[in-house]
């Protein structure tokens, strides 16, 4: 028989990613004559990247003191210093958080000046959650990141007592990662305010990637290893059947077995992937 591959509908860049690609290539088009830098990669995917580069849009790893041109701030967002030091710099600066982003950040700012303590779902190192903390820092200091409840019991006592809490939640989160804090806080609260501000996008390719799972031998995430989303994809699938995480399709040739023995592939690709990855990935599987 021959093997069966599915490929999901939501797999492959989101509304956020697809408009910061093409709003930044069409900066570069109407501004030839100026430096295009991205502060930080504009996407998790290097393949990206390095056409960005070939564009002659660059990426900034540090904030120089001084600089010239305009300096884009990629889907993540970045903290109101940033913007600050951006300006101070010399550069302009043109704004590409996406707008599921922004209303989290909105909501964070909300939060905290209503005198909620504020509890962000999400990895504290990830340059979304570091930008959501910040604009919420400048309203109140009670203000914690947490991916586990592990997180959250040495600061038990001060929850119970503060009168409010507050959740927003890290745009690529995992639903169940929301829903252990959940329920977590809430025989501890005395007003639980949730926003749910998982995005759409992360939301459907979660739930067709599960239903794909657990009617296939084989699911393939594609995309990178930085990326958020597309690593809790990997997370959430390893759970229901057996499932590889590859960045490129020549990742495929490390798990020629695994593959030749099941039947049933899916494959799902990081809101950050490219459709060229995606359809290499394809290819390739039919060649093997």
């Amino acid at each position: 028989m021959p093997k069966e591959i599915k490929l999901a509908k939501f797999a492959g860049f989101c509304y956020g990613v697809k408009r910061a690609v093409e709003t930044v290539k069409k900066l570069k088009s109407e501004n030839p004559d100026k430096k295009i830098f991205v502060l930080g990669e504009l996407i998790h995917n290097s393949q990206v990247i390095q056409e960005l580069k070939t564009l002659g849009i660059e990426t900034l790893y540090e904030l120089p003191q001084k600089g010239e041109g305009i300096c884009v701030i990629r889907s993540h967002g970045e903290s109101p210093e940033i913007f600050e030091k951006i300006h101070k710099a010399g550069f302009e600066v043109f704004d590409l958080t996406c707008p599921d982003v922004k209303k989290v950040q909105q909501k964070a700012i909300e939060l905290a000046k209503d005198g909620y303590y504020l509890i962000i779902v999400g990895k504290s190192e990830h340059p979304e959650v570091i930008a959501i903390k910040a604009n919420a820092l400048q309203f109140s200091n009670k203000v914690v990141v947490a991916d586990t409840v592990d997180k959250l019991i040495p600061i038990e006592k001060e929850l119970k007592e503060h009168k409010k809490i507050g959740v927003v939640v890290q745009t690529t989160q995992m639903i169940s990662t929301l829903n252990t804090i959940i329920e977590y806080l809430t025989p501890i609260s005395k007003e639980l305010h949730i926003a749910n501000t998982i995005c759409q996008s992360t939301s459907m390719r979660q739930s067709e990637a599960k239903e794909l799972a657990a009617n296939s031998d084989l699911m393939i995430v594609t995309g990178s290893k930085k990326s958020a989303n597309t690593t809790h994809l990997a997370e959430i699938l390893q759970n229901i059947t057996s499932t590889i995480h590859i960045e490129t399709s020549d990742e495929l040739n490390n798990y020629q077995d695994l593959i030749q023995k099941s039947e049933k592939i899916s494959i799902t690709a990081g809101a950050s992937t490219p459709q060229s990855v995606i359809q290499n990935v394809i290819d390739k599987l039919n060649n093997i």
